[in-house]
């Protein structure tokens, strides 16, 4: 089935198209511009290359998909479709406000948390597509026609071409810096940021301070600016001014502040969320990035009450602001809204509402990790069988570095710093790499001595390894268990039967002779030798 394929469909010039040199190009450059380039120069420079970048790659996506959709369209129909479509869209957005905002929208429910931006300078980078329209010229006279060579092609370029275009601008999300007085009065420092980008301290926020005991704020002048930063940070401890002996204090790297009674000699828990709530609490976050660095109560401020009593305010990073009131109660005030004042806890992700947590890439980390325990399992099958059908060793050992290689990727996208680098590593790095493993281990036993019973035996063992590892996945994306290495090592656990069984499979295997693939040995037989001819008597 690799010879050529003579159909009418456009798919294999618009295909032709998409693995077009300045094409390739154009991906490369638009996935280093967004994860790279953007945030450490961020400027005029890098904000156009992802648009000059998206025009060329564009057209051809979009051409190609169409093909897929519709076999029997002319390839020259579907590439002015997508040259006119991407074109049109692009300056519809761009230059409407409302139709960024839609935009902005649908990109989210597609990829995730997305920000398209219009701007009206953006259209002068509209000539890039004469770029794509100069590959097509080039690229059309050159169809894929082998149906092996459009395979490869579809699998490795056409997954990256989806998820680089999916992704947008970096949406900069606020970040809780620092707290403490200006004149008598509370004032926050509030800043925002991105993987890697984050904000390091009260310096790179905006202040803003309240002249009502945190009701309300305003922003701070450009003095009361320059004075909030000349002051020592991080402020980790501070003590009542209306009880000396009553003092508090946050913990770095947990959301928890400390009380003491005793002027700082002992000290007891006065708020916090556990370390296991506090790692679900950020799963419901889109791209937390380190959960111990990002949620953690970072500078607090004791502040006086007008009504008698005082006030605690903390900085608590991702998750906003934390207040103790005068009564003695604490609340999440989370972050400031457009009229100045707190959002309030209702605006930010429950801490305790029990239910699932609705983050696409949580829910293809377990389906990654429950296929790829399975992915193990039927590559020791494999080898297994390969051993016992007298074949060599190395298939195994390869296949075993594979997932293992895959294994290792997985985990370190499972950081979730980003959640478009940890999809397209999944999709691009995990699932090829498995999948391939496991391939190679049934095809080499099966072109050997395992029958067609072992391969289905053997896909079965995959699924079955692959639904027990997911239970505990499942749970965990149900908030039971709470912390992600106890469902992990749940999932490892659950693993057990699918090894006893490709064990038990590998009987099924017709073993290999005694003597190997010489065949049997020889008997020594002497060399021959002629008898002695004897004289005729005479008769």
């Amino acid at each position: 089935m690799t010879g050529p394929e003579k159909t009418r469909d456009g798919a294999p010039t618009t295909l032709s198209w998409l693995c077009h040199p300045a094409t390739l190009l154009a991906l490369v450059v638009l996935v280093a511009n967004d994860h790279v380039l953007k945030a450490a120069f961020p400027g005029l420079v890098t904000g156009k290359l992802s648009d000059v970048a998206g025009l060329v790659l564009a057209p051809p996506l979009v051409a190609v998909l169409l093909t897929l959709l519709a076999p029997r369209l002319p390839a020259r129909v579907a590439a002015l479709a997508g040259l006119v479509a991407v074109g049109a869209g692009f300056a519809v957005v761009k230059s409407s406000g409302y139709a960024a905002e839609l935009a902005s929208s649908a990109w989210t429910v597609l990829a995730g948390p997305s920000l398209v931006r219009a701007d009206w300078t953006d259209l002068l980078t509209l000539p890039a597509l004469g770029l794509a329209w100069w590959s097509w010229t080039r690229a059309r006279s050159r169809p894929v026609r082998h149906r092996t060579a459009r395979l490869v092609r579809l699998l490795v370029v056409l997954p990256p071409a989806v998820l680089a275009v999916a992704a947008t601008s970096a949406i900069r999300y606020p970040y809780a810096l620092g707290t403490t007085t200006l004149d008598g009065q509370p004032a926050i420092s509030v800043g925002s940021g991105f993987e890697p980008n984050w904000p390091a301290g009260p310096a790179d926020g905006q202040w803003a301070v309240s002249d009502d005991g945190a009701t309300t704020w305003r922003p701070a002048t450009a003095s009361e600016s320059s004075r909030l930063d000349d002051q020592d940070s991080p402020r980790r401890q501070a003590c009542a001014p209306d009880e000396p002996r009553r003092c508090y204090r946050v913990v770095p790297r947990h959301l928890r502040v400390e009380q003491s009674d005793d002027a700082g000699a002992t000290w007891q828990v006065a708020w916090e969320v556990s370390d296991g709530r506090r790692e679900e609490l950020a799963r419901r976050y889109p791209s937390p990035g380190d959960i111990p660095r990002h949620f953690s109560s970072r500078e607090l401020v004791v502040y006086p009450h007008a009504g008698g009593g005082h006030e605690v305010l903390v900085a608590n990073g991702r998750d906003g602001f934390v207040r103790r009131l005068s009564d003695g109660g604490w609340r999440r005030d989370g972050f400031l809204g457009e009229q100045g004042d707190m959002v309030g806890a209702d605006k930010l992700p429950a801490l305790d509402d029990g239910g699932p947590v609705q983050r696409e890439t949580d829910l293809l980390l377990a389906i990654a990790l429950a296929l790829l325990l399975g992915c193990a399992v039927a590559v020791v099958a494999g080898h297994l069988a390969i051993r016992r059908g007298g074949g060599r060793p190395w298939w195994g050992i390869a296949g075993g570095v594979t997932v293992l290689l895959a294994g290792l990727l997985l985990e370190a996208v499972w950081s979730r710093h980003d959640d478009m680098s940890t999809v397209l590593g999944v999709l691009v790095g995990v699932a090829p790499l498995g999948g391939l493993a496991v391939l190679v281990l049934l095809l080499v036993p099966w072109l050997g001595s395992a029958p067609g019973s072992w391969v289905g035996w053997t896909v079965g063992d995959l699924l079955l390894t692959a639904i027990l590892a997911g239970l505990p996945l499942a749970g965990w994306l149900n908030g039971n268990p709470e912390q992600t290495r106890i469902a992990v090592a749940l999932a490892l656990l659950a693993t057990v039967p699918g090894l006893v069984l490709a064990v038990r499979l590998a009987k099924l295997v017709h073993p290999a002779p005694a003597w190997g693939p010489g065949g049997p040995p020889r008997p020594p037989y002497p060399p021959y030798q002629s008898y002695p001819q004897q004289p005729v008597p005479p008769r």
